[in-house]
């Protein structure tokens, strides 16, 4: 069985047994909906959390899982980190794709130069999200991951093509 990662629980929130988490996935409203299953890899084993509570907090999803009913409770699970199984995966629209499937992609600019390897795509806390790819050199760089930029993915030949403007690399 695969997972996705959807979050990581970053803290305590209150003395009821919420956790604030950072969040990694945008249907956080579908994932953590009353009576869902999410897991937490934990001690390196998945254990499954039936959520119990939802709402957003200072732009932070604050989730209460059933069992957990105290700060004593979740305090031991800061920094576990939060999944899906693969088959919950919703399909998504066309043109839009998810973290896991970009990373590993090979990076083109639009003379067909291989410029690296997508090695991570980031959240900037409320503006767009980077790609950061291991350049050919083997040096890291950070490509705004927009369309100014984001000329084409191609999934099927595991391809991105970039558009590359002066200081951009």
């Amino acid at each position: 069985m695969s997972y996705i990662k959807i979050g990581k629980m970053i803290n305590t929130h209150g003395i009821h047994g919420e956790i604030k988490i950072q969040s990694c996935s945008d249907f956080d409203k579908e994932r953590y909906t009353p009576g869902n299953t999410v897991y937490m890899l934990y001690q390196g084993e998945y254990k499954p959390l039936k959520v119990c509570s939802y709402r957003v907090h200072k732009g932070f999803p604050l989730v209460s899982f059933e069992g957990l009913e105290n700060i004593n409770d979740v305090e031991m699970y800061k920094e576990c980190s939060l999944y899906v199984q693969d088959s919950q995966r919703a399909p998504l629209q066309d043109g839009r794709h998810y973290v896991s499937e970009l990373e590993g992609m090979q990076v083109f600019d639009e003379e067909g130069q291989q410029l690296g390897t997508v090695a991570s795509i980031e959240e900037t806390l409320g503006a767009n999200r980077n790609m950061r790819i291991v350049k050919t050199d083997g040096k890291e760089a950070l490509i705004p991951y927009v369309p100014a930029f984001i000329r084409n993915v191609d999934s099927d030949a595991r391809r991105i093509t970039v558009h590359v403007i002066g200081g951009l690399l």
